[in-house]
């Protein structure tokens, strides 16, 4: 399952099952799962761990040196769960020592053409980043959530689960959870239904961070007045508490 064309590092480790095409790269210190297949010219640099039936396409960058000028030669990683698709020309970097040393992927994320993830990030679980979607260095993206063409996400912030950008958003503060944002800079817009729809949230459910939505970003509160009359409410109702947890996990400010 290994093109003959390909370079293999000695110390590569790459299940039986897993398929390399020709021209790629796979350098020392990287682990291959199960099931994956690795296109023509794609480079993978360690140390660099990618689990079960992933799919990288021809020209990818996985697990590169950041791109950060204190970064000094250090070991850091990146781990790559499962059952992710990963297209053509993105780039992928490792974490620094400044951080946590670790760049982490999730399971079953949709990673489009031209995307970049900078390092420290930690993006979650059946995320979309459409083409050319850029996360700059420490952002964490939650579950589900979905970045669209061309967004640039500024270093250190938060894309809550279930959110969504819109196409040329620039996300310059944290985007709470379950909330559409878009513009340059980046504002909300309104709780993601279609989004929530699609995977099962109930209406009352849904009418829950409406009306949360409305407290936080439509009544002119503080955001700690805002998570104060939330905090009640969200003790009943698992997706509220999601949605006030988001609002007190980042550090940028958030995006009203």
């Amino acid at each position: 399952m290994i093109d003959p064309r390909a370079v293999i590092a000695d110390d590569a480790r790459i299940d039986d099952s897993a398929y390399i095409g020709p021209y790629a790269v796979i350098g020392p210190d990287v682990t291959i799962g199960r099931g994956c297949r690795v296109e023509s010219h794609v480079v993978i640099k360690g140390p660099t761990a990618i689990g079960a039936d992933n799919h990288i396409f021809q020209f990818a960058s996985i697990g590169e040196d950041p791109q950060d000028k204190k970064y000094s030669g250090e070991r850091t990683t990146l781990v790559i769960g499962e059952r992710n698709t990963i297209r053509e020309y993105c780039t992928i970097n490792r974490g620094t020592v400044q951080d946590r040393g670790e760049t982490a992927i999730g399971d079953d994320n949709w990673i489009m053409a031209y995307c970049h993830i900078a390092h420290d990030c930690i993006v979650g679980n059946n995320t979309i980043f459409a083409n050319n979607a850029s996360i700059a260095g420490h952002v964490h993206v939650g579950d589900f959530a979905v970045l669209g063409g061309f967004t640039a996400v500024h270093q250190f912030c938060q894309i809550g689960a279930h959110s969504l950008t819109s196409m040329f958003s620039y996300v310059t503060m944290d985007v709470a959870a379950y909330v559409i944002a878009s513009g340059r800079p980046a504002v909300a817009r309104g709780i993601n239904v279609e989004g929530l729809k699609r995977r099962g949230f109930t209406p009352e459910q849904i009418r829950n961070l409406k009306s949360a939505y409305k407290t936080v970003y439509r009544e002119s509160l503080k955001l700690e007045e805002a998570v104060a009359l939330l905090e009640p409410r969200a003790a009943d109702a698992p997706e509220l508490r999601g949605f006030v947890d988001s609002l007190r996990a980042g550090s940028r400010g958030l995006a009203r």
